[in-house]
């Protein structure tokens, strides 16, 4: 099989579809799209294309590709936004002079454009839809198909200007009845901005998936930047190695050196809140557009914090799903790979309701739609699961699924439990006992056991695959971290909701100190896993002296099982976060407990 460009493409076998049901669409510590991915979605494109059968591809995508083919005609539009700029697009038309509704999807965050989500597109097209697949500016490899020149905007009024210009390129091609955006990642941001601010006022529904309500928090929030993902996605553009500044506007790539190496944060924040659909969320109240968002409880680019905040401030017709796992693991395997047959149980689940959301809003079909609850939140780990072949877990029954009229109301108590100060070098306690006069030392500056994840995408997808990654919590490097638990916990806790911490903090250099809290269920056997985290940077500390700060952790849901311990774990550096001091320090930092400010963790019930 050949490209239109005359080179190869891979044949699609079961094998590959296999390796996108056992590793997603993430793939590699460094921010990628799994190869299966590419070949898959290549090869569907030649299928459309005409320059490979689509008879050699798996039953399922042979018949997606044949109906669509059948039913509708595929194009390859450049769309113009300027004179010299132009966006690359996947078009779909259905071949029928009844009024339909088309769902306009504006790309995520990669160097491949629309390309990896084909099988989305198909989908929908399926349903009933016209299509229009875009890539934003600045993404992709000269002389490819999907992609688009111009400069890189990260979802700023240039971008916003372009969602409009593309929906009226919809109008001139389809003469659609209703539009509607969909989009993930980098994606769904730009759709909630460009249906808050069309001059036409023309977005009937809105689908924003693993989705952003603040920028500004997501990037920076606790006085703490998150390094890992923004030095990621500088790299995940399609530009070659040492050019990657020719993709953004003298600007942006200002603003994105400066949150490098933490200069003129505030205007960091100015720029990344004008990037945040919570700053417009009055015109989208305003406008009354109904909007779905997802997220996940490990996020890693986009903090649920931060989603859930925004979301609860809408008054529109909403919807927002929370699930296991990290960001597009969720929604991947029906954008990239199984448009109906479930590679496990509830695998498809995330983008069906994306579906069903569109369908009820824009086909006007019945749906279930009306009867969902405001928030479905799934209770991290409650799945089950069988050895899976090649090694690892399969899902075998869902993970349960809570409904809730808002997310404040997942939360009946909060549960206090005070740290103590431990005995020697040993490990602190949890207990109901207020305690206050003691400090405890750790050497700061060094990554350690305790850590919100592996790598960003690949630790949580796992997650969302039934493979929670097992911490042993033995190997935690107590002269670099400090822990305190509780004792086994007769019937268990139902956590749901954001802890929130206290301590008192010292160091003997500096005037700062970085922390990160972690909370792990232990397992009797040994073994944790992590319920939530979130840093804190303090400043304006005295060597020798201690301050009283407080932090909010991450939103959970989580089933801590009968007999079970709670661990709170605090270190100085993640993988993830920037940190104060250098490599290999030997910084201490103390963590302490004053009189009448006495350390304490506030445990949400629900």
């Amino acid at each position: 099989m050949t490209a239109e460009g005359g080179e190869p493409v891979a044949a699609i076998t079961d094998a590959t579809l296999a390796d996108i049901a056992a590793n997603g669409v993430w793939r590699g510590a460094s921010l990628d799209i799994n190869p299966a991915v590419l070949a898959l979605t290549r090869a569907l494109l030649a299928a459309l294309q005409g320059t490979a059968p689509a008879a050699t591809l798996p039953e399922e995508l042979r018949k997606l590709v044949e109906q669509i083919l059948r039913e509708a005609g595929v194009t390859f539009p450049r769309i113009p936004v300027t004179e010299e700029i132009s966006l690359s697009a996947f078009a779909i038309r259905q071949k029928t002079s009844e009024p339909r509704p088309v769902v306009i999807v504006p790309a995520g965050w990669n160097p491949y454009g629309w390309l990896p989500f084909l099988v989305g597109y198909l989908s929908l097209a399926a349903r009933g839809y016209h299509v229009l697949a875009y890539t934003p500016r600045g993404f992709g490899a000269p002389g490819e198909l999907y992609s688009s020149n111009g400069l890189i905007d990260v979802a700023g009024p240039v971008d916003r200007a372009d969602g409009s210009l593309v929906i009226d390129h919809a109008e001139g091609l389809f003469s659609p009845n209703k539009v509607g955006f969909l989009g993930l990642s980098y994606g769904s941001g730009i759709s909630q901005l460009v249906a808050a601010h069309d001059p036409q006022d023309r977005v009937a529904a809105v689908v924003a998936l693993s989705t952003w309500g603040n920028l500004a928090t997501s990037l920076y929030d606790n006085g703490t930047r998150h390094l890992k993902a923004v030095e990621l996605l500088i790299r995940f553009t399609g530009a070659e190695e040492g050019r990657e500044h020719e993709r953004f506007d003298e600007e942006t790539w200002r603003i994105l050196q400066n949150f490098l190496k933490g200069e003129e944060m505030e205007e960091v924040v100015a720029w990344g809140t004008r990037r945040s659909p919570e700053t417009f969320v009055g015109r989208t109240n305003d406008r009354n557009i109904p909007t779905f968002y997802s997220n996940t409880w490990h996020e890693s680019l986009f903090p649920a914090g931060e989603a859930i905040a925004t979301f609860e401030q809408l008054t529109v017709p909403k919807h927002l799903n929370l699930w296991i796992g990290d960001h597009g693991a969720p929604e991947g395997l029906g954008f990239t790979g199984f448009p109906g047959g479930a590679p496990f149980v509830g695998a498809l689940t995330p983008t069906l309701e994306a579906f069903t959301w569109l369908d009820h809003h824009l086909l006007g079909k019945p749906t279930e739609v009306p009867t969902w609850p405001v928030v479905n939140s799934q209770v991290m780990f409650t799945y089950e699961t069988a050895p899976a072949i090649g090694g690892g877990r399969r899902i075998t029954k869902a993970a349960r699924r809570e409904p809730l009229d808002s997310w404040s109301g997942a939360t009946f108590d909060t549960e206090a439990w005070f740290l103590g100060g431990g005995n020697g070098n040993g490990d602190g306690t949890l207990s109901d006992k207020p305690s206050a006069g003691w400090s405890r030392p750790f050497t700061a500056g060094t990554e350690t056991g305790a850590t919100a994840m592996d790598d960003i995408m690949e630790t949580g997808q796992a997650e969302w695959f039934g493979n929670p990654k097992a911490y042993d919590p033995a190997g935690f490097e107590r002269d670099r971290l400090l822990v305190w638990t509780t004792e086994p916990l007769a019937g268990g806790r139902r956590i749901r909701g954001a802890a929130r911490l206290r301590l008192a903090v010292g160091t003997d250099q500096g005037d700062a100190a970085s922390l990160v809290a972690y909370l792990f269920d232990l397992d009797p056997d040994g073994s944790a896993r992590i319920i939530t985290h979130e840093p804190k940077t303090v400043t304006g500390l005295s060597a020798g002296t201690e301050r009283t700060v407080d932090w909010t952790l991450q939103p959970a849901a989580y089933d801590l099982r009968d007999g079970h311990r709670l661990a709170l774990v605090v270190n100085s550096r993640d993988r993830l976060y920037s940190f104060v001091g250098t490599e290999g320090s030997t910084t201490r930092t103390t963590v302490g407990s004053l009189s009448r400010e006495e350390a304490l963790l506030q445990l949400p019930l629900g």
